[in-house]
């Protein structure tokens, strides 16, 4: 009996069943007996859908992946992230703790969103200071990644492909635009495989089940093409994203908002953005992130050492033996002076300009010349106007020069920090952009 009531006692549901029995031992047993089998049932269940998660990884790519990795939190089967997660995305490999999604309350989320300081209270510890204390969806940590990897230049570009009525101001409504053309590529990048399996990951990362056309396009509707003197008349951001923009309403009606809409549009969503907020917010969040990076290897100390530099540097890149490259630094830096973070970020700022300083190192190598010291300097500053002190210049030939020539090669060094500027993934998705505004431009004038 003891054994029956303990039993029995975790199913507080079903005592009334065992009241029915009226103290029938065989009926007890019977009693019993579906109440073991139910609850082998549900932990049946339980690993199931745990593995069915689990296999979604499979049907994700490399970033959404990560993506999954990161996320804390879970509201009505969307993914999101904290604050947190997001730093921990960008500056760590792996999760520092296991990921178990925390489902959130509406009321828990909306208190969240509550204590969201508006733009203008903005600074470049604000990722910090929310800490736990935010939701960022998936289409937004790909903007964010954007961010990160843009030159200083690039914010203007981005700012006017948002902009898609050019009234220097960007809506609510304009921005949620952003989400439909990463949900777009998404549908084009699809893999194949379990239609249900690829419906929960796109409710997981996207807060929908159905295909994105269905989103973009209802039954039976088709979309009119426009004619040459349409897309002429229109500002080419208004040509491209105007069907998309034309459904915002319902994008908006049918998503949570998150702690950046709240952030740059106010709680009741009704604020615009200008420029000014936004380079701050876009310049704010680099700095952020390099002070991070700086901090985890400065102990508190006004510099880190070269050797840090370089380990900081070749993270994220397909570089397989780096003992060989710290060893070569080692060696021929014999005494330590350290790089300041004035140093450390103007060199990260140099790399978000890395394709023009491309172009300037592919003159010297279709001369099949390598480049010194004071001739990388000087193409840095003509290509990117970013000053890099002659000590950080020395740093990084010696980091890089593998055959000691006191020369550096395009292959020695842009094809390494590629792969270092993206973070081990590459987000193109505002080039993308760009790309397509060339095309289109071609295509309706030519």
């Amino acid at each position: 009996w003891a054994w029956v009531v303990s039993t029995i006692s975790m199913h507080k549901d079903l005592l009334v069943e065992l009241q029915k029995t009226e103290n029938d031992s065989s009926e007890i047993l019977i009693v019993v007996s579906a109440l073991t089998i139910q609850k082998n049932l549900d932990a049946f269940d339980f690993i199931k859908n745990r593995s069915d998660l689990e296999d979604l990884h499979h049907y994700a790519t490399p970033r959404e992946q990560r993506f999954r990795r990161f996320a804390s939190l879970e509201f009505e089967g969307q993914l999101y992230m904290t604050p947190y997660d997001f730093i921990q995305a960008v500056t760590n490999d792996e999760p520092k703790r296991a990921k178990k999604w925390r489902s959130l309350s509406k009321q828990e989320l909306n208190q969240i969103l509550m204590e969201t300081p508006p733009v203008w209270k903005g600074s470049s510890k604000l990722f910090r200071n929310l800490n736990e204390k935010g939701v960022i969806s998936y289409t937004e940590y790909l903007f964010l990644l954007c961010i990160l990897t843009k030159p200083h230049a690039g914010f203007r570009i981005a700012f006017n492909m948002f902009d898609t009525d050019g009234n220097e101001m960007v809506d609510k409504k304009e921005f949620l635009v952003l989400q439909e053309i990463f949900r777009k590529k998404n549908e084009k990048r699809e893999r194949k495989g379990d239609e249900e399996k690829r419906a929960m990951l796109r409710l997981q990362l996207y807060g929908y089940h159905t295909s994105t056309n269905s989103v973009l396009k209802t039954e039976g509707e088709d979309l009119v093409p426009r004619s040459y003197w349409d897309t002429l008349r229109r500002s080419t951001s208004q040509a491209l994203f105007s069907d998309l923009a034309e459904r915002a309403d319902d994008i908006s009606s049918s998503l949570s908002d998150t702690t950046l809409l709240v952030h740059f549009f106010g709680k009741k969503g009704k604020a615009e953005l200008n420029f000014e907020d936004f380079y701050r917010f876009m310049d704010n969040l680099q700095t952020e992130v390099l002070e991070i990076e700086f901090l985890s290897y400065s102990n508190g100390m006004n510099t880190i050492s070269e050797e840090d530099f370089a380990h900081i540097l070749l993270r994220y890149t397909n570089v397989e033996n780096t003992s060989s490259y710290l060893e070569n630094m080692r060696c021929r830096i014999p005494e330590e002076k350290g790089i300041t973070f004035d140093e450390f970020r103007s060199f990260f700022q140099f790399l978000n300009n890395l394709e023009d300083f491309t172009i300037a190192m592919q003159m010297y190598n279709f001369a099949s010349r390598s480049i010194g010291q004071d001739e990388f300097k000087r193409a840095v500053y003509v290509a990117t106007g970013v000053k890099l002190s002659p000590h950080l210049v020395n740093t990084v030939f010696k980091i890089f020069d593998v055959d000691r020539d006191d020369q550096l090669s395009y292959k020695e060094f842009i094809g390494i920090m590629k792969d270092r500027l993206n973070r081990g993934f590459r987000v193109r998705i505002l080039i993308f952009i760009i790309i397509l505004v060339d095309f289109t431009i071609y295509h309706y004038l030519f």
